[in-house]
């Protein structure tokens, strides 16, 4: 086999045919692309920075402005809430314009309350001393109510407008042919803790003496104060928180209690039986530009807001408001 030798000026021609990238030296690639890397990686940089500079800023801190306008919020409607439950449902309790008296041992003696049950039912929800007295002392002053006791007194007032004698229980709606007789009703037969049938002592004691005008005045005052567990008026006391009003009513007439101060002890003893409604009417009323003290009374008591009908109304237009009391319309 022999050898091809090229000549120097054949070595020179094979070196043009070569294709130009082959036959460029290295070294004349190095400074373009250095270039070119350069502009590459500026390019990178400033599209980097510009991005930079028009994206939105870190919401951490919008979050934290964020969550604190939320707690922010949230303390100032409780207390809002707390504020107004210091003018609806005093802490201390209110003191109502009567003195109960001996209605209690009245109530017990006659059979109207059995004391065994009556005290079996509360020494299971706690019963104090100064409880016991309400049934057992002769000389009970003013009727105190608190957030601790009110459904202690929902259940005595309940007793004695049950069984006082009045003509609102003999001629009133309680007695309407349509409705079968005055024992088919929740005030009546879920008064369970009489001796004997509750109808046995429907309107037949003479707790209460009213005169004519006194009478006058507890129907008045009982039409135009409703409850919103029924929707009724308290001249119709088909449950035991009306029952127990129109007990209150008569009780306050007899003392010489005006008409104004009975509807005023009526709200407060409302508020306690249904704290819920009365701080979300007064959240209303707040946001009405009125304020709970400024609204007459007997307004609150009214169709408009104290009924089953007006309240719900008024919940169409305004969150309502939660507490832990309030009770049934069973003992």
């Amino acid at each position: 086999m022999k050898t091809k030798i090229f000549t120097s000026s054949e070595e020179d021609e094979k070196k043009e045919e070569l294709p130009a990238f082959v036959a460029a030296p290295l070294n004349s690639y190095i400074l373009p692309l250095a270039i070119v890397l350069a502009v590459v990686i500026l390019a990178g940089a400033w599209v980097y920075t510009s991005q930079l500079k028009y994206l939105p800023k870190s919401s951490s801190k919008n979050d934290s402005q964020s969550q604190t306008a939320k707690v922010n919020s949230t303390v100032s409607a409780t207390d809002d809430l707390a504020a107004l439950e210091d003018k609806v449902l005093p802490a201390a309790g209110v003191i109502l314009p009567v003195r109960w008296g001996n209605l209690g041992a009245q109530l017990i003696k006659t059979g109207v309350i059995d004391q065994a049950k009556f005290e079996a039912l509360y020494q299971q929800r706690g019963l104090s001393e100064a409880d016991k007295k309400l049934w057992l002392s002769e000389d009970n002053g003013s009727l105190l109510i608190t957030p601790e006791n009110y459904g202690l007194w929902l259940n005595l007032l309940w007793a004695l407008g049950l069984a006082s004698k009045n003509e609102i229980l003999e001629n009133g709606p309680m007695m309407d042919e349509r409705y079968g007789g005055a024992g088919n009703f929740a005030s009546t037969g879920g008064w369970t803790i009489s001796q004997g049938d509750a109808m046995n002592h429907y309107s037949k004691h003479q707790f209460i003496t009213l005169t004519a005008e006194e009478q006058q005045l507890v129907t008045r005052v009982s039409q135009g104060i409703f409850r919103p567990c029924c929707g009724n008026a308290v001249y119709f006391p088909d449950c035991n928180h009306g029952m127990a009003m129109l007990g209150l009513l008569e009780l306050m007439a007899s003392q010489g209690v005006s008409e104004q101060e009975m509807y005023q002890a009526a709200l407060a003893v409302n508020a306690y039986w249904f704290p819920d409604t009365y701080l979300t009417i007064a959240k209303y009323l707040k946001g009405q530009g009125r304020g709970w003290q400024a609204v007459k009374p007997q307004e609150i008591l009214g169709y408009d807001y104290s009924s089953a009908a007006g309240y719900r109304q008024i919940l169409t237009q305004v969150e309502p408001a939660t507490t832990q009391g309030g009770g049934g319309c069973g003992v």
